[in-house]
Formats: C-alpha cells, sequence, structure tokens
C-alpha cells in the first residue's frame, strides 16, 4: 500500500467525523469517496483502519493508504503555446488562454501552464527556474496572471494581494440586466455542502472565508451584460459564485447555472440564437483583464492589460446586434 495523505490533527480541533474533517483538507474530496475509502480499510488513524464515523482527536496521525502509488506531479518541460506580455529576472506575466490548466492536480498532471512556463525558461537557458504561482485563475478562465521566479519575490508579491493592494480586473458577460450601474457584493465564500465543486455564499459569515467583489456595467444587451469586475479579495470561484449569489450568473458557466437560458423569450428562434452563442463561446464568459502591481525587487508600479479573446469578442457582438434589432 502506498501513502498518498498525511495529517496531524491539530492540538485545538474539535472532535469531527473523520468524513467531514478529510473534506475540509482534500482538494476535490466528496464524503462518499472518503466513505468508501474508510470501508476498504484505507484511512488510517495512528496506523489503525477506522470507519468514516471515527471521531478525530488532537495530535491523531491521519493516513490515507491506497494500491497505487501516487500521480507524480513534479513539473517537468513541456513545450505548449504561451503568449508573454512581460518577463524579467524575477517574474513573468502571461496571458493565459482559456482550457488552459494551471497547475497539476488531480486529473490533470501533465499539460499545464506551469509545465510549458518549465519549458520555456529551459529553452532561454534557466534549466533551473521554477515557476512560482502567486494567485491563480480557473482553466476556463482567459487572460492575466502573474509567476514568479524566486521564492524571496514570490512572497513579497503574496503579501501584496495579502494587503490589497494589487489591482485585478475581470470582464464577465452575465445573465441579465441591472438596475444600477455599479455595486458592491460581500458574502463569506465556502464549498457548497452539496457539490464541493461549487464554492457558494455564507451571507452572515458563518462559514468560509470574506470575499468582497466590486461590478461595474459596461454595456447592457437586455437579457444579458456585459461588467467589469475588481476584486478586493481573491477567493476560489470569487466572482463566479459572487455573480450567481446575486441573480447574474456568468454567461455558460456549466458550474454555477449559467449554461442554461436564464432570461429571454421562449420562442424557438430565441433559444437558437442562444445556443449558437454558446457554441461560439463553449465556457464561462469571463476574462482577466488587467493586474496592477508593485514589482517585488525595483518598486515600480507596472500594468497590464489584454484583450478580450475571440470567443468572448464574437458572443458579445452577436448579443449586441441582437439588442439592437430588438429596439
Amino acid at each position: 500500500m502506498f501513502e498518498h495523505f498525511r495529517f496531524q490533527v491539530d492540538k485545538g480541533q474539535s472532535m469531527l467525523r473523520i468524513d467531514k474533517y478529510l473534506m475540509l483538507r482534500i482538494e476535490n474530496a466528496t464524503r462518499n469517496k472518503l466513505q468508501q475509502a474508510a470501508k476498504a480499510g484505507n484511512i488510517l488513524v495512528n496506523n489503525l483502519a477506522v470507519k468514516s464515523n471515527y471521531r478525530v482527536k488532537p495530535n491523531d496521525v491521519i493516513s490515507i493508504v491506497l494500491a497505487e502509488p501516487p500521480r507524480d506531479t513534479s513539473i517537468f518541460p513541456q513545450e505548449i503555446p504561451l503568449k508573454i506580455l512581460y518577463e524579467d529576472d524575477d517574474i513573468i506575466v502571461i496571458d493565459k488562454q482559456a482550457g488552459l490548466v494551471v497547475h497539476p492536480g488531480h486529473g490533470n498532471y501533465t499539460g499545464t501552464l506551469l509545465h510549458g512556463l518549465k519549458f520555456h525558461f529551459k529553452s532561454n537557458g534557466h534549466e533551473e527556474t521554477n515557476p512560482l504561482l502567486v494567485h491563480r485563475i480557473d482553466k476556463d478562465t482567459s487572460g492575466v496572471l502573474l509567476i514568479s521566479k524566486d521564492e524571496t519575490m514570490q512572497a513579497r508579491l503574496a503579501k501584496q494581494f495579502f494587503d490589497h493592494t494589487i489591482e485585478r480586473k475581470y470582464q464577465a458577460l452575465v445573465w441579465g440586466s441591472f438596475s444600477e450601474s455599479e455595486g458592491t457584493i460581500v458574502g463569506h465564500l465556502a464549498r457548497n455542502p452539496r457539490d464541493r465543486m461549487q464554492m457558494t455564499v455564507f451571507p452572515d459569515g458563518s462559514t468560509g472565508k470574506h470575499a468582497i467583489t466590486h461590478y461595474r456595467l459596461l454595456e447592457s444587451f437586455g437579457y444579458v451584460s456585459l461588467i467589469e469586475c475588481q476584486l478586493e479579495t481573491g477567493r476560489t470561484h470569487q466572482i463566479r459564485a459572487h455573480m450567481k449569489y446575486i441573480g447574474h450568473p456568468i454567461f455558460n458557466d456549466a458550474r454555477y447555472g449559467g449554461d442554461q437560458i436564464l432570461k429571454g423569450t421562449t420562442f424557438s428562434k430565441y433559444k437558437q440564437f442562444v445556443q449558437n452563442c454558446f457554441e461560439i463561446l463553449p465556457r464561462q464568459a469571463l476574462h482577466a483583464k488587467s493586474l496592477q502591481f508593485i514589482h517585488p525587487r525595483t518598486e515600480e508600479t507596472l500594468f497590464f492589460e489584454s484583450d478580450l479573446p475571440e470567443d468572448m469578442t464574437s458572443a458579445i457582438a452577436k448579443w449586441r446586434a441582437y439588442s439592437q434589432n430588438q429596439i
């Protein structure tokens, strides 16, 4: 048997069921999978197999063992097309294409942005340089992404994110029209208890992490709207979950219900029009438009901007023409 995960329970941990405890610590873990692992004897506490209803205690050592060895998530060079906006000895700024996973993980062990960057560094005589993430954007979100080449620079940039001094703006096509031209969404975010792949808002602040999104209406097309979002915090799926929370899911965002016809008429011609837009833009209509930060070594203010990709501009153009024809 091979050990895949190992945790030592904190001294202050309350007595929580082990399946619930592990769901909070293993990305993409589901309660059903953990219960099946416990049933198979794959969850050990202090080297003894336990059932899924075991309650963890302070200082318990938890191991998850499986018959196959863990997958290799090391970063090795792979040639992947990259659009580089800026590069120096300390950082590199990428205009990431939609569909490219940023880092290795479950189901995506190769072909990620980090593999492509490792190839780029090696090709330019810097084989020992490793790409270090400062922040992330989702696989099907496009746009500006900042990568560090050095742990010291990474830590300085991470502090800027922590202090909310980095300015990040996104553009999104969302369902519905807005009565106000701008607004702010405040709501703690945590994983949805019924769907661990989704984040959900806990407005009372009882669960999750504090999250703030500011938005501004750029253009209205009647049934959908083009907006700009500025992040004050940077939580997983923040814009996607916040927009769903206020009733404006991102267009064609399957994870958050935006891949359904949520606004408009029941006419078959309209339904076909929306379906055509889905085919033109086969992903969530979200783009990391710009990023402004202080260079961690030179202390110079840097600003980078990315044009909307063709799939988004094409879908927006179709909606703009449609709305003008309805006037």
